[in-house]
């Protein structure tokens, strides 16, 4: 396994909670961050806009993305422009179709030709992977968010798959490939296995890192130390029957 100073993939931060974000930016590790309207409800975020500025004036000098929510995308757009000017470190994520299950990708397309940095989310197939390489301007940058912790949940390996995701991305080298929906620590791994530029991790996962290359001698003698402590402190008694030799 390599170490986290070797990694190549990128490794974003993935929250709603300002001062778990704040506290994220300390770190040299995270290269920028993401968040979405569940993490944010979930966070108790009633205000978007504000919450969105109060994040930007933080976070100045690596990528942040925040995400449209009408359906239609002519509102989709509105929202994508005003979401843009919140400041020049802002990605703006388009989920790769409406509800009703229609393509975002003439929308990418425009808003992409327009110069606007987007991360296209909630990408799962191949297919879609490969009509939003088409729609993205070559010269824009852009982030490709590829849903590969739930496509591991439907029991289909996502590394293989990822891999080929970066594969029909060779013709946007602008378009960076970012592993999604991490369920564990392990997938920071997975995601450089799969050739990833980009992973997002949740502040519960990153409040691991320092596990990692960890002796795993000494974490199981750590683990029983814990057992031991916690039946300590609850006063844990088992009546026992002594048995006489045979």
């Amino acid at each position: 396994m390599s170490s986290l100073a070797d990694l190549k993939v990128k490794i974003f931060a993935d929250g709603a909670d300002y001062d778990g974000i704040v506290k994220m930016a300390r770190n040299p590790l995270i290269k920028g961050f993401t968040t979405n309207p569940t993490l944010m409800r979930k966070a108790g975020v009633s205000d978007y806009e504000a919450f969105a500025r109060k994040v930007l004036g933080a976070i100045t000098d690596r990528p942040v993305s925040f995400e449209v929510f009408a359906d239609d995308f002519a509102s989709m757009a509105e929202q994508a422009r005003t979401i843009a000017s919140w400041g020049p470190n802002v990605n703006v994520k388009i989920p790769v179709t409406n509800t009703k299950g229609q393509s975002s990708t003439e929308l990418i397309r425009a808003l992409s030709s327009e110069g606007i940095s987007l991360n296209i989310t909630a990408i799962f197939t191949l297919d879609q992977v490969r009509a939003v390489a088409d729609a993205l301007d070559a010269g824009t940058p852009s982030i490709v968010s590829v849903f590969a912790g739930r496509i591991a949940d439907t029991g289909v390996d996502p590394i293989p798959h990822m891999l080929a995701c970066k594969q029909i991305l060779g013709a946007r080298p602008r378009a960076q490939l970012l592993w999604a929906s991490t369920r564990e620590l392990l997938n920071i791994f997975h995601a450089e296995e799969s050739r990833c530029d980009i992973v997002t991790v949740p502040n519960e996962f990153l409040s691991k890192l320092d596990l990692v290359g960890k002796d795993l001698a000494e974490y199981s003698r750590e683990t029983v130390q814990l057992f031991y402590r916690d039946a300590t402190a609850a006063a844990y008694q088992i009546k026992t029957t002594r048995f006489a030799a045979e």
